[in-house]
């Protein structure tokens, strides 16, 4: 239950990153490029320490501490090498953030799964936000729109939409997994009531 908070710790904050940048940016469309390049690049550096330091501190063997592990990675080297290279960056910002929020849909995809096996009743919208956001992700990589602001604008709505959808889905997982922990110790203890 220890790893399941931490995860869902690590979510919140990586949404609310994302929430936050993607109301900056729908807000501001004409703030300089280079500003919202820094910005991506830091908000992709420390998700991707946060999911590093949650999935060093916990490391359960899981696969989802695993893909954990590996999409911290990624979004911490891509952060990188945003802050470093911006002027080389700033075309290919759709892009990058279109693969960040593909992967983020992926992942609600699987934690869709997780609930579906679960059998909580509204699995079915965490299977729409995930595909949702697939396909948000997927427009931003094919059309990485050429107008500056329309771009921005665009971006923007879709970190916010991604941000509100991983809470979400997190809450969601959390409370599932919670509430079937419950259930099994309350069991656990009637069977060794019963047997005493």
């Amino acid at each position: 239950m220890n790893l399941l908070k931490k995860l869902k710790t690590n979510i919140v904050i990586s949404a609310a990153l994302c929430i936050l940048l993607g109301i900056v940016l729908v807000a501001r469309p004409g703030l300089s490029m280079q500003i919202v390049c820094t910005a991506v690049g830091a908000v992709l550096l420390i998700g991707g320490i946060v999911r590093l330091a949650v999935s060093v501190t916990s490391r359960d063997g899981s696969v989802y501490s695993q893909m954990s592990l590996v999409m911290g990675i990624v979004l911490a080297v891509v952060g990188v090498w945003i802050l470093l290279q911006p002027d080389k960056v700033l075309a290919i910002i759709p892009i990058i953030v279109g693969i960040v929020i593909a992967l983020h849909g992926v992942n609600n995809l699987r934690q869709a799964v997780t609930l579906c096996q679960n059998k909580y009743d509204k699995w079915w919208v965490a299977l729409i936000l995930g595909l949702l956001t697939v396909g948000l992700g997927i427009l931003l990589i094919c059309k990485p729109f050429a107008a500056l602001d329309t771009a921005v604008r665009l971006i923007g709505a879709f970190l916010i939409y991604d941000g509100l959808s991983d809470i979400w889905i997190a809450s969601r997982v959390y409370r599932t997994v919670k509430a079937m922990k419950q259930e099994a110790e309350a069991l656990d203890v009637e069977s060794r009531d019963m047997d005493a």
